[in-house]
């Protein structure tokens, strides 16, 4: 049976991006000093935007630019800190890659707010609207895309994909609210995220079960730990098992994929594309 496909269509001023023709590959740019796999490396505007024209070149269709790490036990970055890391990115990228979608990880409204008067076209918010009750208002006034992953403070579950689903639809209702369009609303299942390793194995046996909600789903496992404690490997060694994750997901109708090796898992899409859409 072929998994729900959602066709959507997303117009910004200068560029339409599709969902629902082929899987699209979002590459990762932290401008962090501490994400758990790359901190440090791109923490410049001219060394992002570098590492972007990359990952455009290896297949990205999104580029989704990070300045606080979400890695457990991270130190929180304040707001400040947070805008000056990621609005001078955001701003060289609209400037030299024109055409090329600009998401910003984010889940403070101010940061989300000066991302997209900046350039940024689509919001990525790892608290699904809920660590910052403005957020939900300022997607709705740019009307721009937002993907909310499922995230929370505590494991307590019952059963654990059923809960996951009430909590996104939980953002899903904070975000129409607030008057965003049900039309530009992503979910993420929050692989990582209050959940821990047999946790984020049953999410990705049963991604089809969110992935029926109603709205498009994007998968987030790039060299998680789940994947470097199931093969026993260190962060850059996981590309294959990171590619295994995108398959299976990619199989139970997962639209978008978030990624460091772009190159690698552009092909995995591929190859996944060619047998899903037919």
């Amino acid at each position: 049976m072929k998994p729900t496909i959602y066709k959507r269509s997303y117009p910004f001023k200068d560029m339409t991006l599709t969902l629902g023709e082929r899987t699209l590959v979002m590459g990762i740019l932290n401008v962090t000093p501490d994400s758990f796999s790359d901190g440090g490396q791109f923490n410049s505007v001219d060394r992002a935007l570098r590492h972007a024209e990359e990952m455009i070149k290896d297949g990205a269709d999104i580029i989704d630019v990070g300045g606080e790490s979400t890695r457990p036990g991270h130190e929180p970055v304040g707001e400040q800190e947070e805008l000056e890391r990621v609005i001078p990115v955001v701003e060289a990228l609209h400037r030299e890659l024109p055409h090329v979608p600009i998401s910003v990880d984010t889940y403070k409204a101010k940061v989300a707010e000066a991302s997209l008067r900046a350039g940024a076209h689509i919001i990525n918010d790892v608290w699904g609207f809920k660590a910052d009750a403005k957020m939900a208002q300022v997607a709705a006034e740019f009307g721009c895309p937002v993907i909310l992953m499922h995230n929370r403070h505590d494991r307590n579950y019952t059963d654990l994909v059923k809960d996951v689903s009430v909590d996104l639809m939980e953002s899903v209702q904070l975000a129409k609210k607030a008057g965003v369009s049900e039309e530009m609303i992503i979910l993420d299942p929050g692989i990582g995220f209050a959940k821990d390793y047999h946790e984020n194995l049953r999410v990705m046996q049963e991604l089809d079960r969110l992935a029926e909600l109603g709205y498009p789903l994007l998968l987030g496992t790039s060299r998680k730990r789940f994947i470097r404690t199931a093969l026993d490997l260190p962060v850059d060694e996981v590309v294959m098992g990171t590619a295994a994750t995108v398959a299976l997901g990619i199989a139970q109708g997962c639209q978008i994929v978030r990624v460091h090796d772009v190159k690698e898992i552009k092909q995995t899409a591929q190859m996944c594309d060619a047998i899903m859409y037919v």
